[in-house]
């Protein structure tokens, strides 16, 4: 894994974990990174990290299949 350095406002640094969780999940949602990927970069396990998606208002389901599943 790479590292990168992004300067923030003073104001995120006790937001730390959370912004990279947000930064992981939209990478996600926009289909830069694999779940593994955007787990990885949070520390955290694939299943642990599918949650942290809902607090963003990311879907873990392929749109695809979120296409099949949805009823009208």
């Amino acid at each position: 894994m790479t590292t990168m350095i992004l300067q923030v406002p003073e104001a995120l640094e006790k937001e730390h974990d959370e912004t990279v969780r947000l930064i992981a999940a939209k990478l996600y949602e926009a289909g830069k990174l694999s779940l593994a990927q955007a787990a990885e970069m949070c520390s955290m396990k694939k299943w642990d990290f599918a949650e942290i998606l809902i607090n963003f208002g990311v879907s873990y389901l392929d749109p695809s299949i979120k296409a099949d599943l949805d009823c009208d």
